[in-house]
């Protein structure tokens, strides 16, 4: 058993390098082989859905923790943390049990799919198969199907139950490969996780079935590898086709600029810069609406005024910055009024203060703008103190409009609701529209959090085929194309380091068409995942009223109904 626990942290680590920070995005095709190796192994009997789902969960904890340990910087920069610099002991313990918390419950989810996989999914290969010329090649399509549908249904649940958390899907570290992600448009970034544990349970059930066939010399067709192979080539030539389409449609030049000032989380949270802070704001876009080539849309980031929407201050302090020309401002803010529930959310503004229209935030951050389970006993008493009450949920799905070009649309996206394809699926409308969001990774420093979000962000591009401007307060600021590309000069970095931790204005004439493509995903959602969610919950139920059962022993698979 050990061996086996051992082969599942491998895997969960193998998983690990795919993403942002290391990016050796091949290992996304073969994390699962150890995994499968433990869970599958004929020498290796397991006995129990509990040993299964340990051997799953293992591998969960390794990754999720691994992956999210930036989460740390949370309560460290509450606590005035501005670097790695040890901040003491309830920050740096605080911060380490958030990690610790998060990624033994997200890896519940790597659990119940190598329950299913253990079973249901488990490949009735070798002398016990039945046979048949391709006998072998269709129980490893079904194994493989039915395990990559399992995969995709808890990566669904794992994006929607209680409120869901779908950072880092299994295809987010494709979208380095355009090619291979285009088909988000149709089935959405869950819906592709689908090909790469496909293609992993094939792989192994084709290395497991030769050694069979040398063993018994007893060659077989492996119309499942071809089947493997005709998958992957047709995802590529679609994406292919989609990145190599000229965009002839007619369309709508909108100039904008974002703005980022690059202020530590800590230095916010002082309340001793905000002078500092509107100061910036302002000579940034001053510098930007007084050039020859002005911009019809300014954006600042998530949070970026450092009092509350409705404060005096920024009655005279936002007329000023909308008189230097005849552009629109969108700015991140928090909305607090007395007597009335409180928003994270943002403002879209024209000629005066008074002149504004709000979004208010859907998707909240859990230990961020609320504290779930406050009610219960134990929550309220060990954290209430830091949290001490909850940001309200928006419900308007309207986008912002603008006044000047016409009729061009606003999709607000503010913090991680660009990692949430089914929340930003419901602004879409048959208009010229852009993806904004705006977010204030500061919380969590120089770390990888900034890179990963921004791989997560691309897929709402491709889903929507809607582009997007990113305003980051900290980085990564930069704009993305409805394929997913972020063109050269179009992020904000340091020319000489390529950091993205740097303060500027990034400014682009984006094209957005009259009349956008309604995609698949943006009419249906996840509709893919959901029957991949029935499909997989539909075996389990076939399984259990069938009272049918394979399982390997020392000698070999036996059937244990007709045992």
């Amino acid at each position: 058993m050990l061996l086996n626990i051992l082969l599942a942290a491998l895997s969960g680590l193998m998983l690990v390098f795919a993403y942002p920070r290391w990016n050796v995005n091949a290992l996304v095709w073969v994390w699962m082989i150890p995994l499968l190796y433990a869970l599958w192994n004929p020498k290796w009997s397991l006995k129990s859905l509990r040993r299964h789902f340990l051997l799953g969960w293992i591998a969960g904890v390794v990754f999720f923790i691994t992956n999210l340990f930036w989460l740390r910087h949370s309560s460290r920069v509450i606590n005035g943390a501005a670097d790695e610099t040890w901040i003491g002991w309830g920050p740096e313990l605080m911060g380490l049990g958030a990690v610790l918390a998060m990624g033994l419950y997200l890896a519940i989810y790597f659990g119940l799919w190598a329950m299913f996989a253990a079973t249901v999914g488990r490949p009735r290969i070798g002398s016990a198969a039945p046979a048949g010329l391709f006998s072998s090649s269709l129980e490893s399509l079904r194994s493989a199907s039915l395990n990559a549908a399992a995969w995709v249904a808890c990566e669904w649940l794992r994006g929607t139950v209680m409120t869901g958390f779908g950072w880092n899907g299994l295809a987010v570290p494709l979208a380095d490969d355009l090619s291979m992600v285009q088909f988000a448009d149709t089935v959405g970034v869950t819906g592709l996780s689908f090909i790469p544990v496909f293609c992993a349970c094939i792989g192994y059930n084709t290395v497991l079935r030769f050694a069979d066939e040398v063993r018994t010399r007893r060659v077989r067709p492996h119309l499942d590898f071809y089947c493997a192979v005709a998958l992957v080539l047709g995802c590529f030539l679609y994406g292919i086709h989609k990145l190599s389409t000229p965009h002839a449609d007619e369309s709508i030049s909108l100039r904008v600029a974002l703005v980022q000032q690059n202020i530590s989380q800590a230095e916010k949270w002082s309340g001793q810069q905000d002078e500092k802070i509107y100061q910036g704001y302002g000579q940034l876009t001053r510098a930007f609406a007084s050039t020859a080539h002005p911009p019809d849309l300014i954006v600042w980031p998530e949070s970026a005024l450092p009092l509350p929407f409705h404060h005096p201050n920024h009655v005279p302090f936002l007329n000023e910055v909308l008189a230097l020309g005849d552009f629109s401002l969108l700015t991140g803010t928090d909305i607090i009024e007395e007597n009335k529930p409180s928003y994270t959310g943002a403002a879209l503004m024209r000629g005066s203060f008074d002149n504004h229209h709000l979004y208010r935030k859907i998707h909240l951050v859990p230990f961020g703008e609320y504290l779930p389970l406050r009610s219960f006993p134990p929550m309220r008493w060990l954290l209430s103190g830091m949290f001490p009450y909850d940001f309200a949920s928006g419900t308007s799905t309207e986008p912002l409009k603008l006044e000047k070009p016409s009729g061009v649309e606003i999709i607000p996206l503010i913090c991680f609701e660009d990692t949430v394809g089914s929340l930003a699926r419901k602004f879409v409308r048959d208009a010229p529209q852009l993806i904004v969001n705006m977010t204030n990774d500061g919380w969590f420093m120089h770390s990888e959090a900034n890179e990963q979000q921004l791989a997560n962000a691309v897929f709402r591009c491709i889903e929507l085929r809607r582009p997007m401007a990113r305003a980051a307060n900290t980085g990564v600021t930069c704009f993305i194309d409805t394929e997913g590309r972020i063109n050269k000069g179009d992020r904000l970095a340091d020319a000489k380091t390529g950091s993205v931790f740097i303060k500027g204005v990034l400014p682009k004439d984006v094209k957005l068409k009259k009349h956008p493509t309604m995609t698949f995903y943006a009419l249906h959602g996840d509709l893919f995942s959901i029957a991949m969610l029935i499909i997989a919950g539909a075996s389990v139920v076939i399984r259990r009223v069938s009272n049918r059962g394979w399982c390997w022993t020392d000698a070999g698979l036996r059937d244990t109904k007709g045992a």
